[in-house]
Order: C-alpha cells, then sequence, then structure tokens
C-alpha cells in the first residue's frame, strides 16, 4: 500500500500545552469540546469560526464562562504565528485557507480526535469503515459495559472525544468511532484494537477519488504494534490488503468462508479460531440486528472484544440482546399494515444497499439528499437486482435528478420527485398500498435540507409518527 499522502499533523508527542496560545477552527461540537478540554489543561484558548455570533447561536454558550478568546466572522488565517498550536474540527478540510497557512507559515496543526487522544487517560479501541461504524461502536461499548467496564463510545458517533476524555477515568475504556476526516490530521493515534469494516465509495468530495479515501482508512493503523489487534473484512478487497500492510496482529472476519485464524460462519454459528482452538461466539440466528451486513458489524466486534479478552458468553450475550442504533434500520410504526423504517444514517450508497438486502418485503424507499459526488448506478443496480422487492421509489433533495438519471439507465421507471421529506412520507403512504415497508434511507448526506442525518431521522419518524 502506498504511503499516505496527507500531512497529519506537526504536534509533538510530548506537547505541554500549559500556557501556550491554541487557536481551536470550526465551533461545531468537537471544535466547542477540543476548547474546553485544551482551556482545562491550561492553554490560553482563542475560537475561530467563519461564522458570526448571531449565526452559531446557542453553539457558544458553552465556552461564554471559560476565559476563552473569540475570533469570529474570518478564516483564521492572520497572526497565526502568535498561536502554538491550531487544532482543527473534522469538519475544516485540508484545503481551508487557516490549515493551508498553518502548514506554510510551519504552525504545529492537529486535528480535534489526535488532540483529545493525547489526554485519554483509559485504554482505547477504534472502529472506522464506510458503513456499520456506528452500530458496532455501540454494540462494542455494550458488551464492555456487561464485562463490568464503565464504556464510553465517542467521536464520529456524534459524541466528541474530547468531552469523553475530559469525563473518563484510568480504569474505564473508549471505544471510538473514527473517520476519514478525522483520520486526515492523526500521527499518533494508537488504539489497542482497531477494525476496519469496509471501504466502498463515499466522501469523494472531500478526498478526490477511492485511493486517497483507502489510504485514509489504513491509516488507523499506522501506529499500532505487533501486540495490537487490526481487525479486518475478509470480504471485502481494499481491506484484505490493508493486513498485508498491518504492523499488528490481523484478525480478519468472514460471513462468507471459514478462516485459519479469525472469526467465521459455520453451520449457521458464528465462530472464533486463532490457529490453535476454536470457540463458538454465537449461533448467528441468534443476533438481534437484522441483515448481513448487520452479522459483519457483529464479528467485527467480536474480534475487538475477544483481542481485549473478553470472555465469549459475555459476548455472546450481548449480541442476543442488542437491539441496534437509532436511525439505522430502525423500526418507527406499523400503520395500516404498512411497517415505517428509519435509515436515516443511510448517508451512501452502500449503506442504503444494506438496507436494501435487510428487506424481506415489498418495499417504498425514499431516497435522496445532499450530493457528495458520487455514482448512484450501484444503488439503482440494487434496486433493479431486488426483483421487485422494491417497488417504487419516491426522490428528494439535491441529488434527486442524478438518482433518477441512474434509475431511468438501468430500465428502473417506478418513482416520482417530491419537493419536501413530509410530501415524500405521504407518496411513499400511497405507492404502499396497505402492505409492506415504507423506508427512509436517502444514500446521501442530509445537509441540503437538514442539519444533519440525525435531525433528518427525527422529522421522519415525527412525521410518520403524526399520521392518521
Amino acid at each position: 500500500m502506498k504511503e499516505a499522502i496527507y500531512p497529519g499533523v506537526m504536534m509533538r508527542p510530548d506537547f505541554d500545552i500549559r500556557g501556550k496560545k491554541i487557536l481551536v477552527v470550526g465551533m461545531a461540537r468537537s471544535g466547542v469540546s477540543a476548547a474546553l478540554l485544551a482551556r482545562q489543561k491550561g492553554a490560553e484558548v482563542t475560537v475561530n469560526d467563519i461564522k458570526t455570533e448571531e449565526a452559531l447561536g446557542d453553539v457558544l454558550i458553552p465556552l461564554k464562562d471559560a476565559e476563552i478568546g473569540f475570533r469570529l466572522a474570518c478564516d483564521g488565517t492572520a497572526d497565526l504565528e502568535s498561536y502554538d498550536l491550531v487544532i482543527i474540527s473534522p469538519g475544516v478540510p485540508l484545503s481551508a485557507p487557516v490549515v493551508q497557512e498553518a502548514l506554510r507559515r510551519g504552525v504545529p496543526l492537529t486535528g480535534e480526535m489526535e488532540f483529545a487522544s493525547r489526554f485519554c487517560p483509559c485504554p482505547y479501541v477504534a472502529v472506522t469503515g464506510t458503513n456499520g461504524k456506528t452500530t458496532t461502536v455501540t454494540l462494542l461499548q455494550e458488551i464492555f459495559r456487561n464485562a463490568g467496564r464503565i464504556a464510553h463510545a465517542a467521536g464520529n458517533i456524534g459524541y466528541p472525544l474530547s468531552k469523553a476524555v475530559a469525563e473518563a477515568k484510568a480504569e474505564d475504556m473508549m471505544v471510538v468511532e473514527v473517520s476519514s476526516f478525522q483520520l486526515e490530521t492523526t500521527n499518533c493515534f494508537h488504539p489497542l484494537s482497531a477494525a476496519v469494516l469496509n471501504v466502498t465509495e463515499d466522501h469523494m468530495n472531500r478526498h478526490g477519488n477511492m485511493e486517497n479515501y483507502t489510504l485514509l482508512k489504513a491509516h488507523v493503523f499506522d501506529c499500532m504494534q505487533p501486540e495490537d489487534t487490526a481487525v479486518l473484512n475478509w470480504e471485502d478487497e481494499a481491506c484484505r490488503r490493508m493486513g498485508g500492510a498491518a504492523r499488528a496482529a490481523v484478525l480478519y472476519f468472514s460471513s462468507e468462508r471459514e478462516l485459519e485464524r479469525g472469526i467465521f460462519c459455520r453451520d449457521g454459528n458464528m465462530v472464533y479460531r486463532d490457529g490453535h482452538e476454536e470457540r463458538k461466539i454465537c449461533g448467528a440466528d441468534e443476533i438481534a440486528i437484522p441483515g448481513k451486513h448487520n452479522l459483519e458489524n457483529a464479528m467485527a466486534a467480536a474480534g475487538i472484544a475477544v483481542s481485549c479478552g473478553v470472555p465469549a458468553p459475555i459476548i455472546r450475550h450481548t449480541l442476543r440482546t442488542f437491539r441496534g442504533v437509532e436511525h439505522r434500520i430502525e423500526f418507527v410504526r406499523t400503520l395500516d399494515g404498512v411497517n415505517y423504517i428509519n435509515d436515516s444514517k443511510g448517508t451512501n450508497v452502500d449503506s442504503t444497499v444494506k438496507a436494501i438486502e435487510a428487506m424481506k418485503a415489498r418495499t417504498v424507499l425514499i431516497l435522496g439528499g445532499y450530493d457528495k459526488h458520487v455514482s448512484f448506478d450501484p444503488l439503482a443496480k440494487a434496486i433493479v437486482d431486488s426483483k421487485g422487492k422494491i417497488a417504487y421509489c419516491v426522490l428528494i433533495g439535491e441529488t434527486a435528478p442524478q438518482i433518477e438519471a441512474s434509475l431511468r439507465r438501468a430500465g428502473y421507471t417506478a418513482f416520482e420527485h417530491r419537493d419536501s421529506l413530509q410530501s415524500a412520507v405521504s407518496a411513499a403512504r400511497r405507492a404502499a398500498e396497505g402492505t409492506g415497508n415504507v423506508l427512509f434511507s436517502p444514500a446521501c448526506a442530509s445537509f441540503d435540507m437538514f442539519e444533519d442525518f440525525e435531525q433528518r431521522g427525527r422529522i421522519f419518524k415525527q412525521i410518520v409518527h403524526e399520521l392518521s
């Protein structure tokens, strides 16, 4: 595998921030939490965002009494030499003027996740990949809790690592969901065990091409050592290649074949084999969360848990009782014989394809959202290949024309456009004809119409619950 093309960070491992001047760029949840953590550790902190204080609104409230300076409504490039460190939120791209100027002037630069990990008082594990991260992280958190640990789920899951680190104790366990955006700015991030679940096309508007995106996913293993464990999906070609370059001990998982060392299915059972002995983890049909993709998520979680010494009976109990996470193939209600399912976390094509595969009955699909510059042809193929299971599609948002073009190329014409989510739900209800499912799995990000996928999912559920 090629060396990563991203500069990573220039923050020294022994960087002592007490009394140092720090600029935190990007005032979403991660940036606010990083500013508070830096202040807690004794730094002199200033925050920056291109938005005005009025536009940021309540976001800044936690900073008001923390003796933190504000530089708002500007790009942050002025007087960069006066800062000892710049911390950027995941939403700030490497192409941003403040990042480029910091790199040009040699000002130490890091990302929020990397910064927070330097202060983490407890062991941590990590999960990345295109799809399944939140489910796997939440499942792992539950496994560690059932094993008697106080476990924090943090990172890209919506709870910033900076905030979790400020609250954690040495005896806890941290489970970190890691995005490609966060991996752009890491160079000392060192989990005890880490998994890459899968790699499919996503975020091309930021990373440019699949080679860059794949390199970033593999970056999670860069600081790991032979005593650590890299958990990888054997059935994903990109993941399989990562195993050959990893310094950590590699543990593959597969839903398709037996492995000499790893986790696999045999005779309907999930089995762990370490080369010398075998252990049954759980019956595949006992796993509470539905779909083949969730079987793979469960295997990855089991791999990390086993590598951290969690006994098989605890893993088995958790797999049997864990019911999934909000916004991920989440049952909302049944009305007039139709099941309404919220998959707002389906923010890319592959995720929605997996949701389609998990459907067991005739389904009306609501699609569309923010344009991440990916192809919808694989989605259209999956809809056609469902052989009528996806009976109708309702298209919304910025990407509706692109999705229509892909559907027409695939020979699928059972769709209509709607200009709002509420109107789309009404159209889907009519098309469902009193049977099967209405699945809201947009295959796109939410930013054209909503703040994030969580708000989008909550609004979908509200609309569905208000149907009479």
